[in-house]
């Protein structure tokens, strides 16, 4: 496909590609189950409650003890998914994500909401800009972060369809809903929308729209861009970075996280042990949020489009 061939179908809430993931995924294998910490509506569970009623368990405000209650399913042959907001479901039980989930290796799928600045105006005591770190850094986890409605919907299903430990990322607001609904989702394998010569951007979540805006502003001032989705942070698609990086010898990295320990700092860990390149990052200055609309605070933080323009062209000049 090429940069036009993106339109946008809807705009919809990347967390309701989760309720219909999870939808169809309860449809397709009656182990999975939904397990949630006093966030239904939040988290779009009430088509899965209501037509399975008898695989959902309320946990109440208690992440911990909804951590512990997954591990233990899965000994049993279940697929749970752990629901909050991301901030709650990785920050408030790290410790038993690390020993019960990671360490022990269960088949538990933490899905986590309102990630990131666009949760908004509930402000910087809920917008985790931390939380890739926290679970790449775990051992065994796979960390993914989709982008739109139809990749979230994708990633639910994919992640309940492998066996292991997932953490899936997702969003609160209306977003452009711009991929195929039909694009296959391969956990672990990044998504090229755009060949190009002169630069290649990496995006991962929300900012994944802002990056093809960018990209597409660039390719009509005449810079070639190659714009790869990378959905997957962990395990990060190696081959494909570095294929790309090669070809064009410089890189912009775009996320709505902190630019420690996310996307970023994984491609340039990468580069800098086998492909060393100019690599800007587009992302949060390592500092907390603070409330605003989600337009707003992208703005504020340096993560809209005319940054991603500006981190390209501060690639391109480093570039020899």
């Amino acid at each position: 496909m090429a940069l036009s061939d993106y339109t946008v179908q809807n705009e919809v809430d990347t967390r309701s590609g989760f309720g219909a993931g999870i939808l169809a995924l309860g449809r397709e294998n009656p182990n999975v189950v939904a397990l949630c910490a006093d966030l239904i509506g939040s988290l779009k569970l009430d088509d899965f409650i209501k037509e399975f009623p008898d695989r959902f368990v309320q946990c109440g405000i208690a992440e911990a003890n909804m951590i512990g209650i997954a591990s233990g399913m899965t000994i049993g042959g279940k697929i749970p998914f752990a629901t909050s907001f991301a901030n709650f479901v990785t920050g408030r039980v790290y410790d038993q994500i690390r020993q019960s989930v990671a360490y022990s290796g269960k088949n538990v799928k933490i899905a986590a909401s309102h990630a990131g600045l666009t949760l908004g105006e509930d402000g910087a005591t809920h917008q985790i800009l931390e939380d890739i770190g926290m679970m790449q850094m775990l051992p065994g986890m796979t960390v993914i972060n989709p982008c739109d409605y139809n990749q979230t919907k994708a990633a639910t299903i994919a992640a309940g369809r492998m066996e292991g430990p997932v953490y899936l990322r997702f969003g609160r607001p209306k977003w452009p809903n711009f991929t195929p609904a039909d694009q296959p989702l391969e956990i672990g394998k990044a998504i090229v929308m755009n060949e190009g010569t002169d630069v290649t951007i990496f995006a991962t979540g929300h900012l994944v729209w802002k990056a093809l805006k960018a990209a597409q502003e660039l390719e009509q001032q005449g810079v070639s861009i190659e714009l790869i989705n990378i959905h997957t942070i962990k395990p990060l698609d190696r081959a494909a970075v570095l294929k790309s990086v090669a070809k064009t010898g410089c890189a912009v990295s775009c996320e709505e996280h902190n630019y420690i320990g996310g996307l970023g700092s994984a491609i340039a860990t990468l580069l800098s042990r086998e492909l060393p390149a100019p690599l800007e990052q587009v992302a949060v200055n390592d500092s907390f949020g603070e409330s605003g609309t989600p337009d707003q605070l992208l703005a504020k933080y340096g993560l809209d489009t005319p940054d991603v323009i500006a981190a390209v062209k501060r690639a391109l000049a480093r570039k020899k």
